[in-house]
């Protein structure tokens, strides 16, 4: 809704507002003219831009000799319109300005004095360029300025309209279309032109289809649109969400290694305001040998990001421009919302993708050689990793029962007396003690009275370092009998000092229990349980990367 309010100082008094107000709502001039008139409310359906318009008619006004001379001073008034009450003479052009100066401001998108777009303007419609160019060849052909088109303006162009456009664009500027398609330089230079001929509304009808608000900032309403998550439900991006996410991969993985190079990463998040994956990253999920993003390691830290922090993975996809591309309502579109956990242990079955891990263990334990390990580094490569660099994350995909599910480790501060509701809140908890120092198995044992005894969580015991000696525990009972009163598994030997990437049976053991939280003791004793869980997983590991490599050859 607009509003228009006329006033000006005292000494323009008499000079015609009152009259200009009542001829456009009479459509004739009146006879009789009040001194000032009622507030009006003009309907959206008989204005050009389809905006109600209220209009406070106040007191005085001044006169085109008194605005024309400052019209000139001053470059940023956009319009005057010389009008006539009583001859009817502009009068719907006046109104018809006034809502094109509030609705469509020049003021933010173009500088007069420089004659040019101003930076943040270039800095908006560049990421929109970018998020258009869906191969990301650097120019925009005829099928992605059609859907340019058509999302901005719901109609496509003609043949010969798309021809028209670059013919402009080539006439004005060297290096405004290449291979027949539109440039960046060539699209700057189209709005810069449509700004410069008084049709900025075509340029503000873009930046608000790609979420940008009056101030050229991308709207928070556009970001996070609203997605409501209950208690004890997770968040899980959806197929057509992993589908447009393994298209933003493959538009930037140019040279088809199926890894993100650094190159290729800053040219996917330069739509992004600030870079939003640090070099923890590379140690939250897989690489390759050159320690660079794999196509499994892009996709699970999406995966850890929705997870985690969903209001966060909402503004990437924004970034991305997700609801455009997708053609979906918002980003919100693209997530979903489990059902609660307690439902899913009534069923004894669960719909959900993402299962996390809860990693406990003493200092000097082996808990971060734990996570590390589940991202196929063995002790010689995680010896590499720098200190702030370490991650407390590590996520991957597991097979079970031929299905992909993703296992979320987290390893958990050693000092359990702050443990946060976040640090309890998990699907399997991971009790981890090194084999070689007699007094490590303690710290687990009292983590799992403290907090989990006489929970439904259930729990492994990890006896890590298995390579070397064995040492007897300082504890009441060995770890083999304490896990035989609670009723957990027997301990799982574990080491990640081996010569090729450590074993990942562990992992899917932890993903099957996750998945399955009422099977029985009984049954996880049972080797034919744990052989049918397992059954697979390295078949469809290969066959998922493989498949990836044969559908990036079409292309």
């Amino acid at each position: 809704i607009l509003s228009l309010l006329f006033s000006l100082p005292p000494s323009t008094a008499k000079v015609g507002k009152t009259s200009l107000i009542m001829s456009l709502v009479s459509e004739e001039f009146p006879n009789v003219v009040p001194y000032r008139a009622e507030e009006i409310t003009i309907p959206a359906d008989v204005t050009p831009e389809r905006i109600p318009t209220h209009i406070s008619d106040l007191v005085e006004h001044s006169s085109m000799e008194t605005i024309l001379p400052i019209m000139n001073r001053h470059s940023e008034i956009e319009t005057c319109v010389e009008c006539s009450a009583k001859n009817l003479k502009n009068i719907s052009e006046l109104f018809y300005y006034a809502q094109k100066a509030v609705l469509h401001p020049t003021g933010p998108l173009y500088c007069p004095d420089k004659k040019d777009m101003k930076p943040l303007c270039v800095k908006a419609l560049t990421r929109i360029f970018k998020v258009s160019d869906l191969d990301n060849d650097g120019i925009l052909n005829d099928n992605e300025l059609n859907f340019f088109q058509r999302t901005c303006f719901n109609t496509p162009l003609e043949s010969q309209a798309l021809e028209d456009v670059k013919n402009v664009v080539r006439k004005n500027l060297s290096d405004g279309v290449c291979d027949n398609g539109l440039t960046l330089q060539g699209f700057l230079f189209l709005h810069t032109l449509f700004i410069q001929r008084g049709r900025h509304e075509t340029t503000w009808t873009v930046l608000r289809r790609f979420g940008y608000d009056d101030d050229l900032e991308l709207n928070q309403d556009y970001l996070f649109p609203p997605l409501k998550v209950p208690p004890d439900c997770t968040t899980e991006l959806n197929h057509n969400a992993y589908l447009f996410l393994q298209s933003v991969f493959d538009k930037h993985d140019k040279d088809r290694d199926c890894a993100l190079s650094p190159e290729e990463m800053r040219d996917l998040f330069d739509v992004f305001p600030y870079m939003p994956w640090g070099p923890d990253v590379n140690n939250t999920v897989c690489t390759n040998d050159q320690g660079w993003i794999t196509y499994q390691g892009y996709l699970s830290q999406w995966t850890l990001t929705t997870y985690l922090d969903v209001q966060r993975c909402l503004e990437y996809l924004g970034y991305l421009g997700y609801s455009i591309i997708a053609e979906q309502e918002s980003q919100a579109a693209g997530i979903t919302v489990t059902r609660d956990k307690k439902i899913d242990l009534q069923k004894k079955q669960t719909q959900r993708s993402v299962f996390r891990c809860n990693v406990f263990g003493d200092i000097g334990s082996g808990k971060s050689g734990f996570l590390q390990a589940f991202l196929g580094r063995n002790l010689m490569c995680q010896k590499t990793i720098r200190e702030e660099h370490r991650s407390y994350y590590a996520i991957s995909t597991t097979y079970v029962y031929g299905q992909e599910k993703y296992l979320l480790l987290h390893e958990v501060f050693p000092d359990f007396d702050y443990l946060s509701d976040a640090d309890l809140a998990c699907d399997i908890v991971c009790l981890v003690y090194d084999v070689s120092n007699p007094y490590s198995f303690e710290y687990c044992t009292k983590v799992f009275k403290q907090y989990f005894m006489d929970s439904k969580i259930p729990c492994m015991m990890i006896a890590a370092k298995s390579d070397l000696p064995e040492i007897k525990q300082i504890y009441g009972c060995s770890p083999l009998e304490f896990c035989r009163r609670h009723k957990m598994p027997p301990p799982q030997s574990f080491t990640c000092n081996t010569a090729a990437a450590p074993s990942r049976d562990i992992y899917t053991k932890l993903t099957t229990m996750a998945m399955h939280p009422h099977v029985s003791q009984a049954d996880l004793k049972s080797s034919t349980f744990w052989l049918k869980a397992s059954v697979g997983a390295t078949v469809f590991a290969v066959l998922g990367f493989a498949m990836y490599r044969v559908l990036l050859k079409p292309r």
